[in-house]
């Protein structure tokens, strides 16, 4: 059977005591977790969900997060992760878009949740649970669900190609869609990506972005699969993540290039703090080279970058590549094609920028109940990125932006990672976003959002001029300098590029 639901349970078959599962006091092996997911399916079954029926899951990092993904494998059930930084409409968007038959909360997510229960007449009151609370009227409790259950029922018959999860996107350029992936998408993930960051059964996997990222289920699945030891944070923090490397002898962790950034300017970021590292992957965003450097000496020879999609191609820069390829993102990972294409549909030869196009065996089948979406991705078989980029003569992938971020200055196109690239060899930068607005001359001026260090104390307008005298060409110069405390991210910890922009294109004021 190639499903997801047998994988836990194998672990507790052939590894019965190995630690499986951390998370703050909870140490399970893999006996313990299974027993746990064995309850959570039962008491899902109990509510009258069954295969194909989406359970909605508005968590953060939690045990019971990871509980419910693997009952769901079990089961049938789609899960459909949800930020619990949603509100109100946007919320309510996706519950209904999904089509979700139950809802799994937090005691803090009530007063949102009462926004949008009214709406949601499907849903009865008895699967609006709550993780941790008992006694708020008319929800149902989880933990005293999951309890009452059993933990007998057998894995349910499934196949391959029966719908595992609902993905939204993180939006980072308009509205989420439903991004639907397969078991047998999800089982892939798990053994494309146990090879290409080698990781082994007694590898200690680590995460402390949230999981309901899809990039977080990139080193989730393997870890699972390899039935080796998964350490959970609850969230983010440089220091405690610091910490919990050595106290727990990580060897595989994945991190966004902003927690890459805090990470680098924490006391004790060393080569001796991270020595038990083999396996350091950057995800989510282009990260720039002079984190890369810097990177290269706490962490050397374990470095890797991953650029993907949700919806299903990826590229991976091998740890063995790094040095000579740093400015890439390296070469599609197993069994994926790609292609650089240019506006008139023709391949381009190497060394051209246009839209990265690939296709492989993680692209999903469709966005969920938009088929007119998906056409519009997948053309011919192909999965259009949106991205722009150039291939050298080794197939090595360059970025150079994301199409939508595209500035137009006088006619000129300028790529605003340029840009950023620039203001990353600042001292006093930590993080910087660079996006266009409307000027009444040139069409669009460029802005940087600009994130210091602790302690950093260069002004707006000594960045912007040291960065105008350091780009590569005049049309590449700021008009503007922002400086700000943090960046709107999405869940995933994305920076909102849209959010920064819309003030500006609201008004359609000008710069000079």
């Amino acid at each position: 059977m190639l499903h997801l639901g047998t994988i836990v349970p194998r672990n507790a078959r052939y590894r019965p005591d190995h630690l499986g599962v951390v998370f703050e006091e909870h140490r399970l092996d893999w006996r313990k977790f299974d027993a746990h997911v064995r309850r959570v399916a039962d008491a899902l079954i109990s509510l009258g969900l069954r295969k194909g029926d989406a359970l909605a899951l508005v968590l953060p990092n939690c045990l019971e997060l990871m509980e419910l993904y693997w009952a769901a494998a079990r089961t049938g059930i789609v899960v459909v992760p949800l930020s619990s930084l949603l509100r109100g409409a946007g919320l309510l968007a996706l519950l209904r878009d999904s089509g979700a038959r139950a809802v799994i909360a937090t005691r803090a997510s009530v007063e949102v949740l009462g926004e949008v229960r009214g709406d949601l007449p499907a849903i009865p009151a008895e699967r609006w649970l709550l993780t941790d609370d008992a006694t708020t009227p008319g929800y149902g409790h989880y933990a005293a669900l999951v309890s009452a259950a059993a933990g007998v029922s057998p894995v349910a018959p499934l196949d391959r190609d029966d719908p595992y999860n609902i993905i939204y996107s993180s939006g980072t350029t308009g509205l989420p869609k439903g991004i639907v992936h397969t078991h047998a998408i999800r089982a892939l993930y798990a053994s494309t990506f146990t090879a290409a960051f080698r990781m082994t059964p007694e590898s200690v996997v680590m995460h402390a972005g949230s999981l309901i990222f899809n990039g977080a289920l990139v080193f989730f699945f393997p870890a699972f699969f390899l039935g080796a030891r998964f350490v959970l944070l609850r969230k983010f923090d440089a220091a405690e993540f610091l910490a919990a490397i050595q106290r727990e002898q990580v060897t595989h962790l994945m991190l966004v290039p902003s927690q890459i950034a805090a990470l680098l300017d924490t006391p004790g970021c060393t080569r001796e703090a991270l020595a038990s590292v083999q396996g350091l992957c950057s995800v989510g965003a282009p990260l720039p080279v002079e984190h890369k450097a810097r990177l290269r000496a706490v962490a050397p020879g374990a470095l890797y970058e991953l650029y993907g999609l949700s919806e299903g191609f990826v590229t991976i820069l091998d740890r063995t590549d790094y040095e000579r390829r740093m400015g890439s993102v390296g070469t599609p990972t197993y069994f994926n094609e790609m292609r650089i294409v240019g506006e008139d549909g023709r391949d381009l030869p190497p060394g051209e920028v246009g839209e990265i196009a690939g296709r492989g065996p993680l692209m999903m089948p469709g966005y969920h109940g938009r088929p007119d979406l998906t056409a519009e991705a997948i053309r011919d078989g192909w999965l259009y990125t949106g991205d722009l980029g150039y291939a050298d003569e080794e197939g090595f992938l360059f970025l150079v932006d994301r199409k939508k971020d595209l500035i137009i200055s006088g006619g000129v196109n300028v790529y605003p990672k340029d840009i950023e690239e620039v203001l990353a060899q600042h001292p006093a930068v930590r993080e910087a976003a660079v996006f266009g607005v409307p000027h009444q001359k040139w069409g669009e001026a460029s802005v940087a959002a600009v994130i210091l260090k602790a302690g950093g104390t260069a002004t707006a307008d000594e960045l912007r001029a040291w960065t105008n005298a350091r780009v590569a060409a005049r049309y590449q110069q700021l008009s503007e300098v922002v400086l700000m405390e943090d960046f709107p991210r999405s869940s995933a910890g994305k920076t909102l590029k849209r959010v920064m922009r819309e003030p500006y294109w609201a008004g359609r004021s000008s710069r000079i």
